[in-house]
């Protein structure tokens, strides 16, 4: 396949820090179109440092799509125009040359803007702090099929657990919702034997953490059509589900579960 050259126009989100006015400034570029989208911003941050201008500031970890970290709004899709894809998954083949690129931070209350395209995704660590563990037995480890899973549970925890927790989800709601996110990773334990002992108090904990810091759901679904991993949600319907009966069973339990 041959390479083809993009000439492109960027229009990027700058703010030199989450109490400062931000703007959006305008950059040429030309790029191949077999390079990745990070690559891209790679490349006009290395002619930017060239002509001494600050480079632009944004989260990038792994680059291939497993840690969650380079999430951005282009042109006011969540990781772009490519479904199932993170933005360092992103080829600039997905663009024509001639094309205005926006560049933008996540937009969330939840997400305070550090700098530039870097946001601070501190509240879904709250969220899984707050209830994302299990029980286990101390000593040597068990045989793995020593306790036997159902395939269809088995099936769907791993689908849940395949979020990367990038907040895709809640950028691209339009309430800032954090109900995808907080379901997938309540779903991956809950579905499992080993995260039955703590099921409802995790539900109420994860839920009442996540209210704290995030919108309510009004079933737009712009969640599940963002999400890089194309998680479902059928989980959030699991989720509620979960919620209402620990109200009940924590209740009958006597109030076990610590408040605040």
């Amino acid at each position: 396949m041959s390479t083809n050259m993009l000439n492109l126009t960027l229009k990027v989100w700058r703010q030199d820090g989450p109490n400062s006015a931000g703007r959006f400034e305008t950059y040429q570029t030309t790029i191949a179109d077999d390079a990745s989208f990070l690559e891209m911003l790679d490349y006009v941050n290395e002619d930017l440092v060239a002509r001494d201008v600050e480079p632009i500031t944004f989260d990038h970890d792994c680059r291939e799509g497993i840690c969650g970290t380079c999430g951005l709004m282009i042109n006011g899709q969540a990781h772009g125009p490519q479904r199932g894809t993170a933005t360092c998954q992103l080829h600039m083949r997905q663009f024509r040359s001639g094309d205005t690129i926006v560049i933008e931070p996540w937009r969330a209350a939840a997400f305070p803007i550090i700098r530039d395209l870097m946001v601070n995704r501190a509240a879904l660590d709250r969220v899984v702090e707050s209830g994302g563990y299990i029980t286990v037995s101390t000593g040597a480890a068990p045989d793995a099929n020593i306790t036997p899973v159902p395939r269809d549970a088995a099936e769907a925890a791993m689908d849940a657990a395949a979020c990367i927790g990038c907040g895709a989800c809640v950028a691209a709601c339009p309430n800032s919702a954090g109900q995808l996110f907080t379901s997938a990773k309540l779903a991956h334990l809950n579905l499992l034997p080993q995260g039955q002992a703590e099921r409802w108090s995790r539900s109420e904990a994860m839920v009442e953490t996540m209210e704290q810091y995030f919108g309510s759901c009004t079933n737009h679904g712009e969640c599940q059509e963002a999400c890089p991993k194309e998680i479902s949600i059928d989980f959030i319907a699991m989720m509620n589900r979960d919620y209402l009966k620990a109200k009940f069973t924590n209740r009958r339990r006597g109030g076990q579960r610590k408040s605040g």
